[in-house]
């Protein structure tokens, strides 16, 4: 039995991502691209800040938001899959601001009656940041996107102010961010908004002294009315507080303005905020019904009258409209109150619709939707929504139907930092790593546990990409001391109903997840009814997308299970802790209990949410190895204490998780599962389990510097059967092992391999019905030639060789990207490899290597993908881990030519290599 979902889904704010992605020289379209002038002003404001950072946070000013508990007994690198624990009651103080911020959050309350009034008065208007006349010239410019903790340097030792859970960057603090702007006499008559994209975190905002308002999440977008404290004709100061709190998140949250912050100027009568909603109602025989509401909004103090007139387009690959219109829709005479809003329903017909779905099997059309607000001949406001038509199935049995079609969900989960950049965001950083997930073979990523920046989506989207949308790691129970629970019962309908807003109209999204591991799992009803709470707002806001919250404590016979509409499983499907080799270790312990919630939930679709939590050091490896399909790491069985790393057998995982190879079989014994969502695609900043010395998590597929680990070949060969290849894995460079067993292990998507040592065989083996890989787990160690041929049913499939290479002799650098945009914002990302004199990269190198850059552009990072490397990322001079190492290289604004890059180290042979710039 199957539930059908048909779902429309849209970019929000086209222009927006237009602005931003102007590092492809594409501007997508705007009412100009069409023959239209432009109506809405939209001001990136990325230029001009000014920014201040209290050395301590006891020298901080008084203006709170709110009183905090106490952090002091907090312990970095407590169990990921821990119970969380009881909030602590606290009192709060007159003196705080929380009262003003609060009405902010009213546009996103249903219930009028819960609406905030805000007090009297404007806390803070006579402190000196808030003040125009200041002198902050000592200050440090900074340009937004801006993570104020990436810079480091990094915290060392047992015992730092900020340990390896949060990246042993100082991210916790209070700051200030300055910035000045014009408005013209001219635009007396408009409403003027701050829209931020991303503020981290409890962000409050002064203009010209006055207290706007303000957004505690900091990963939630909102936006705040300047126009009652704007001053026309003059030079208006913004000032912005934030106020990072320590232990206050179980991953690396960076600091600061980390996404893009705008002005925006409006008509008094406009498309409201997120105010475009398109729905796809049915697809019949070609032709899209689609359903479009949207919100106008009358900010002028008289009521008034609009015609509304929707255009929609196809949209080609540059974003721009193609050809005519495909359907033209109108509304005339519509009546909109002064300091109201109305929303209008219109309906559409799209014949021949192209539809949107995910790569490789379908193609990802999408359209555009420009929505005209005049009053007689004049133009009041033009508002551009990119959006996709497809439908959705999710069906209990067979999984997720899209177009029709059944799509396995091969996912990854992703936290939100961008490696050596931190939090602030970057397109051409996050479009790199959804591209090496691509060749994985991934086709959805889950937010993993916070809205994305909404460039990410209009990525997915355009990519192809299917995305679950999650909002929540905490709820009213607290993971860490100061995380999220201490502003739940507040702010989590006005977060939801955010989220929801502004990534409706993605076809990307296709489901809309309300908590990961959340401590109401435990709590029975009381949990389950926290729980139903909000999955009623999603429902209110979209009643096409299904809701989840993932368990990973919460069985079938629990009332927390039947909340959703979907069953979001993290390790619970394939066991936790369930397997021999994990028999004596304490914590959740849990069979494979797919058909228990099958059993129970016979209409709901099952997916496994977080899977695998694998952990590895790309290149490193060590003996003996485990002989099952997963164990736990532990110190002399895949870990080593001393160095900090994690053999990269790729058998080894988190105590609470599995390896690949049980994922996979578990996966196979569980058809009607719908596939899942690997821990994790990337390495991220923070949560470095099980050695917490380091500063990076040892769980992606691929490591913080975005080279390939082994176990990216393990997933590709599953994930892309039909793509002939195979990996051999370890190297070959083991003089210490002269006659002593060295497992070799091989990945290949075909079904049987022979491996040769030296030209002689030492074996052909085929895959079981249940074997990811192939293993010699007896070989005797030889210095030469390993090499193996894969076969698929007798013919020969793919090979891989690995040599014995001599000592580093060359370092080669190479880009992925030798033409990039001079706008100051995109990047090109440098390999240096090591190789000896007969060019054979050398995999256990660890030169010091010294980068430059000369021209139009700079150098801006680098790494290695070692987690315990505590290096200040802007270093020039960084160690190649086992081999290579990465340069992050930026194109100066608006200056066209050539970038220059070289390297070089010690005693072997340097490089360089030219980059292009244009604009």
């Amino acid at each position: 039995m199957s539930k059908k979902w048909e779902i429309g889904a849209v970019v929000a704010l086209g222009v927006l991502v237009v602005l931003i992605l102007n590092w492809r020289s594409i501007f997508p379209t705007s009412p100009a691209a069409i023959g239209v002038q432009p109506i809405r002003e939209r001001v990136l404001l990325d230029s001009g800040w000014r920014f201040m950072k209290y050395k301590n946070a006891a020298d901080a000013d008084d203006l709170i938001y709110d009183i905090r508990p106490s952090h002091i007994d907090y312990q970095d690198g407590k169990p990921a899959d821990a119970e969380p624990t009881d909030a602590v009651s606290l009192e709060s103080s007159t003196a705080v601001l929380k009262p003003w911020i609060l009405p902010t959050a009213n546009a996103f309350i249903a219930d009028a009656d819960k609406h905030h009034v805000r007090p009297a008065g404007s806390p803070g208007a006579d402190f000196a940041f808030v003040q125009s006349g200041i002198d902050d010239s000592n200050w440090q410019p900074v340009t937004l996107p801006h993570d104020w903790a990436i810079q480091g340097p990094f915290f060392a030792g047992p015992d730092a102010e900020v340990g390896g859970g949060m990246g042993r960057l100082p991210s916790p603090g209070v700051a200030w961010y300055r910035n000045k702007f014009d408005i013209p006499v001219t635009d007396h008559n408009k409403a003027i908004y701050l829209d931020v994209d991303g503020a981290m975190s409890y962000a409050m905002v002064w203009l010209n002294g006055a207290l706007v308002g303000g957004w505690p999440y900091g990963y939630t977008s909102f936006r705040l009315d300047l126009t009652p404290y704007v001053e026309y004709g003059k030079t208006n100061q913004l000032a912005i507080r934030l106020d990072n709190p320590p232990a206050s998140s179980r991953w690396y949250p960076g600091g600061g303005l980390y996404r893009n912050v705008w002005l925006t100027k409006l008509s008094k009568f406009h498309v409201s905020h997120w105010g475009t909603q398109i729905t796809t109602e049915r697809v019949t025989e070609g032709t899209a019904e689609l359903e479009l509401k949207i919100g106008i909004a009358n900010r002028s103090s008289q009521d008034g009258t609009v015609d509304l007139v929707t255009e929609i387009y196809e949209v080609g690959a540059d974003d721009n409209a193609v050809g005519k219109p495909v359907a033209v829709l109108s509304e005339k005479g519509v009546s909109v109150p002064s300091a109201n809003k109305v929303t209008l329903s219109q309906t559409a017909f799209i014949a021949n619709a192209k539809l949107w779905g995910p790569l490789p099997t379908q193609t990802p059309h999408r359209y555009m939707a420009l929505v005209n607000v005049s009053q007689g001949k004049t133009i009041l406001d033009q508002q551009t929504t990119f959006f996709g038509i497809r439908t959705l199935e999710f069906n209990a049995d067979m999984g997720l139907m899209v177009n029709g079609e059944h799509v396995y969900l091969q996912g990854v989960n992703q936290h939100h930092d961008l490696g050596a950049l931190g939090a602030a965001f970057n397109v051409r950083a996050a479009q790199r790593q959804l591209q090496l997930l691509q060749e994985m073979g991934t086709n959805a990523i889950r937010m993993a546990h916070n809205p994305p920046a909404t460039e990410l989506l209009y990525l997915a989207d355009k990519m192809g990409i299917l995305v679950v949308d999650e909002i929540f790691d905490s709820w009213q129970r607290k993971k860490t001391p100061l995380d999220f629970h201490l502003i739940f019962d507040d702010w989590s309908e006005p977060d939801l109903r955010a989220m929801i807003r502004r990534d409706y109209n993605h076809p990307s999204v296709i489901m809309w997840s309300i908590g990961n591991e959340v401590g109401e799992q435990y709590t029975e009803e009381a949990g389950a009814a926290v729980g139903k709470r909000l999955h009623d707002i999603v429902k209110s806001e979209d009643p096409t997308r299904p809701t989840a919250a993932s368990m990973n404590y919460a069985k079938a016979h629990m009332p927390f299970a039947a909340v959703m509409d979907t069953i979001s499983l993290n390790y619970q499907g394939e066991g936790i802790r369930n397997a021999p080799a994990y028999k004596h270790l304490q914590g959740i312990r849990t069979p494979p209990n797919y058909p228990d919630f099958h059993k129970a939930y016979p209409d709901k679709l099952i997916f496994s949410s977080e899977n695998a939590a694998a952990v590895s050091s790309r290149g490193e490896y060590m003996f003996p190895v485990a002989e099952g399909i997963s164990a736990p790491i532990a110190d002399g069985m895949g870990g080593n204490p001393e160095s900090a790393q994690v053999s990269s057998y790729e058998l080894y995982t988190a105590p609470f998780g599995s390896s690949a190879d049980k994922v996979f079989l578990s996966m196979q014994l569980h058809p009607f599962v719908a596939g899942g969502f690997v821990w994790s695609g990337w390495d991220y900043l923070g949560e470095p389990t099980p050695y917490y010395s380091a500063r990076s998590s040892y769980f992606g597929v691929i490591d913080l510097a975005g080279f390939k680990k082994d176990r990216f070949y393990l997933y590709q060969s599953h994930w892309r059967p039909d793509f002939p290849m195979a990996h051999i894995l370890p190297h070959w460079n083991w003089p210490e092992r002269i006659g002593l067993v060295t497992p070799v292990h091989v990945f290949t998507s075909g079904d049987s391999a022979e491996l040769f040592l030296n030209g002689e065989s030492l074996g052909l083996k085929h895959k079981t019905k249940y074997e990811s890989r192939l293993r010699w787990d007896d070989v005797l160690y030889q210095p030469g030639v390993l090499e193996v041929v894969a076969y698929k049913k007798g013919v020969e499939w793919a090979r891989d060789t690995v040599k014995t290479t001599g000592p580093g002799a060359a370092v080669q650098l190479s880009v992925d990207r030798n033409l990039i945009d001079a706008n100051g914002k995109d990047l090109a990302f440098v390999t240096a490899k090591i190789v000896d004199a007969e060019g054979n990269f050398v995999a256990n190198a660890n030169d010091m290597l010294q980068f430059s850059v000369e021209g139009s552009g700079e150098l801006l990072a680098t790494d290695n993908g070692d987690p315990t490397n505590l290096t200040e990322f802007q270093s020039s001079q960084r160690a190649a881990f086992n081999g290579l190492a990465l340069a992050i290289v930026r194109g100066n604004a608006h200056s066209a030519g050539e970038i220059t890059v070289r390297v070089s180290a010690e005693g072997i042979s340097s490089d360089s290599l030219t980059i292009e710039t244009f604009r």
